[in-house]
């Protein structure tokens, strides 16, 4: 399932992140009063009126030795073809400026819906200074403080207009899996030797898959789903840093899959790069699998594999519960043994347990190990129970969910993964008052 995207695009210094921010939350996006500060894409989940969707903070990446006016390109054109919707952020206190005007050439090409922010009006005084917006052409502009939080409510009412309907998926039986990773791992060879045949098209020259290439097919008696990534559409110089985008070109086919899997070039060992891809399968509770393609290639003895795998724990700290197959798209080495893998995760992925014995596990866990004094309190569990698959969501029953420290629910997690063998699954604890409905 896609839950839909939103792109916040527009010139730098406009307050991009800051409105970023407040939509998730949280302070992910680092605010500086200098222009171009924001260098990477940055992505994370939010929520509105109960509808999910992904935030990008597209702005002001920073190209050496290019004009200012390419990199402004870029970020339109890069959340056009991502986003579902796009924000425009503009400055209320400096009026339209070229830059404004530029990026508004772009969206006006675009057949994408557009919601106008004018932001840092943060007093009544500054309120006319919205009408020069119309100008733009771009819609309605709203009246917006990202410091002060205000509009932005008003911005979201009509962002989840042009997001698309989610769907409740769980009765889906099709199990659906994407390779994720950075550009030139081998995740278009890998897809042709799962399916044993040419799907898709396989090139060592970096971003080829420039669509997403969806492919059903039969294994044992389970359907399947496998989800190529897609790519940004190469059109001109403006993308030749393209590899810095796998992972922003990764968020559909994560969204819409049950299962990730993570390929790591065998040769090249793991980037930064690999750590962002993953981040957003783990945010999104998605279940994970770890292929070190390439694995012919690597010069090996015999603690070759087990160094490597101590690395890929030490670097992924929270994949713990993640298998990790080592693989040669180009050899079939072990390439028989990706679908079991895949069947036997989806199953830890959807598994149920029993209500009884779920609360046998935590009642026994806090006996050996009683809750942690914090926030003024000590949390204290009633009764627990699975209210939800994919992922394994457990709904903990308790005195006060804000005296529950981050550390214990670990501990649960882990005392859960003794009892059931949940192969590449992550388990959603969530903490309930013990008053209140699910």
């Amino acid at each position: 399932m896609s839950i839909g995207t939103l792109a916040i695009v527009g010139s730098p210094s406009v307050g991009k992140s800051t409105i970023f921010n407040r939509i998730i939350g949280e302070k992910k996006s680092i605010i500086e009063e200098i222009r171009g500060v924001t260098r990477d894409r940055i992505y994370a989940r939010a929520s509105w009126l109960t509808k999910d969707f992904n935030v990008i903070d597209t702005g002001g990446i920073e190209i050496e030795d290019k004009p200012f006016q390419v990199q402004i390109r870029m970020q339109a054109e890069i959340a056009i073809e991502e986003a579902d919707v796009i924000l425009f952020v503009t400055d209320g206190k400096i009026g339209v400026t070229d830059d404004d005007k530029l990026v508004a050439s772009i969206l006006h090409k675009s057949k994408k819906p557009v919601v106008l922010a004018v932001n840092k009006i943060d007093n009544i005084e500054l309120k006319n200074n919205i009408y020069e917006f119309y100008n733009l052409g771009v819609g309605d502009p709203i009246a917006t403080s990202g410091v002060h939080g205000i509009g932005i409510g008003d911005i979201l009412d009509e962002v989840i207009k042009y997001l698309p309907k989610e769907e409740n998926t769980n009765n889906d039986t099709t199990i659906k899996f994407s390779l994720i990773g950075r550009p030139n791992v081998g995740k278009s060879s890998l897809v042709n030797a799962i399916l044993n045949e040419e799907r898709v098209i396989v090139s060592n020259i970096e971003g080829t898959t420039r669509d997403a290439i969806d492919t059903s097919f039969n294994y044992l008696d389970d359907k399947y789903t496998i989800i190529d990534t897609a790519g940004l559409k190469k059109r001109g110089k403006i993308y030749e840093a393209i590899d810095k985008y796998a992972a922003l070109r990764a968020l559909r086919a994560i969204d819409k899959s049950n299962i990730c899997l993570l390929v790591i070039d065998g040769e090249k060992g793991i980037t930064e790069q690999d750590k962002h891809v993953v981040g957003y399968a783990i945010d999104s509770k998605k279940a994970i699998i770890i292929l070190v393609n390439k694995w012919d290639l690597v010069v090996k003895d015999n603690n070759t594999m087990n160094e490597f795998s101590k690395n890929i724990r030490k670097q992924f700290k929270f994949l713990d519960y993640a298998p990790i197959l080592y693989v040669s798209a180009m050899t079939n080495q072990r390439i028989k043994e990706i679908m079991p893998l895949i069947k036997k995760v989806y199953d830890s992925y959807t598994y149920q347990i029993k209500t009884s014995v779920l609360n046998e596990i935590i009642q026994e866990a806090q006996m050996m190990n009683e809750t942690p004094d914090f926030n003024g309190g000590r949390c204290r569990i009633y009764y627990a129970q699975q209210v939800d698959v994919k992922p394994m969501t457990i709904a903990l029953f308790c005195n006060n969910p804000s005296w529950m420290h981050f550390s214990y629910l670990r501990y649960l997690e882990n005392r859960i993964r003794d009892s059931f063998e949940l192969i590449g699954s992550p388990i959603n604890l969530v903490c309930r008052n013990k008053n209140k409905d699910i």
